[in-house]
């Protein structure tokens, strides 16, 4: 007999046209409606996206097909079937409803995936904790990928992109070895370090093994897309980053989000607009490596660590 695991994966989200922007940004300010000058700040800087957004939307359910079919073709347990289902943090379907609609389904175990790499109890935790007690509710046993920042195939996948760029910094003129190569990821409040948490960790981690499995030496990590909130965040910010290495005269820079996993607002508004504004001000050649986005290789991340779990949970280890 056939066991029907469900998938739940779980981002960010993002509104499905200007007119969703208004309740999308309210729902982020946990029901607080922001200021005009904010809601136009916000606006604007969709409408600066060449592509708009409901491309943004629909890369998110590009990648929850492609992670089911890739658990179709990568499964070798025929007495398990994997069915995704999408749950967002902050727009429709919210992760509520991802795992209602599973319970719905006759789903009642369940695996939980968050499309980001690395683990904080402030991100990847927040998700984990609305899925769980929704799960609890409506009877689904429910285990979850807290992160896979260091998967040999996420490693291969980021590198290839990094070398792809350097490549074409040497077509350029440029020698690989000037070129500064920043990994960044979203910034989050200062005080989760207190708090021990892994996520600066996690991150210095998954820069490391790409530099060295490129041959990278001449790299550094920096911040970006902060809260705008009273408390201080991590930083050094990307912009300040740019900057200073401006100061040192570096000329080069290659871009490398390795936190973000898709073409969402803060790559192709905060690194592909507004940090390509400064590097342009400041005379430095700044590129960016592509987003994994669908990337099949990103898919067998994706599955690997699915059915990893699910083999686990097979095994009464939740």
């Amino acid at each position: 007999m056939t066991t029907q695991i469900g998938v739940l994966v779980m981002s960010y989200g993002t509104p499905e046209s200007l007119e969703d922007v208004e309740s999308y940004y309210t729902h982020i300010r946990r029901g607080n409606p922001p200021s005009a000058e904010q809601l136009k700040e916000l606006k604007d800087r969709y409408e600066a996206i060449a592509c708009g957004i409901f491309p943004l939307r629909e890369n998110t359910d590009r990648q929850v097909q492609a992670l089911q079919d890739a658990l179709g073709r990568d499964n070798k347990d025929k007495d398990i079937e994997y069915i995704c289902f999408q749950g967002l943090k902050h727009a429709r379907p919210f992760i509520e409803d991802g795992v209602e609609r599973m319970a719905e389904s006759g789903i009642r175990q369940a695996i939980g995936i968050v499309l980001a790499p690395h683990y904080s109890v402030m991100s990847v935790g927040g998700y984990i904790k609305r899925a769980q007690e929704k799960a609890e509710s409506c009877g689904i046993q429910m285990a979850f990928v807290e992160s896979y920042h260091l998967h040999p195939k996420l490693i291969e996948a980021l590198s290839r992109r990094v070398s792809a760029k350097l490549d074409q910094y040497e077509e350029a003129g440029a020698n690989r070895e000037d070129v500064r190569v920043l990994f960044s990821a979203h910034s989050l409040p200062e005080r989760i370090l207190s708090m021990g948490d892994p996520y600066r960790d996690q991150l210095l981690e998954t820069s490391k093994a790409v530099a060295e499995q490129t041959g990278v030496t001449s790299w550094q990590f920096t911040w970006q897309s902060a809260g705008r909130t009273a408390e201080p965040w991590l930083g050094p910010d990307i912009l300040d980053t740019l900057h200073e290495l401006s100061k040192e005269q570096v000329e080069y820079v290659l871009s490398a989000p390795i936190g973000f996993v898709s073409d969402h607002l803060e790559v192709l508004y905060d690194l592909d607009i507004e940090a390509e504004a400064v590097a342009s001000e400041l005379d430095m050649r700044l590129m960016r490596i592509e987003s994994l986005n669908s990337d099949p290789a990103f898919m067998a991340v994706l599955s690997d660590v699915v059915r990893d779990r699910a083999g686990e949970l097979k095994a009464g280890r939740p």
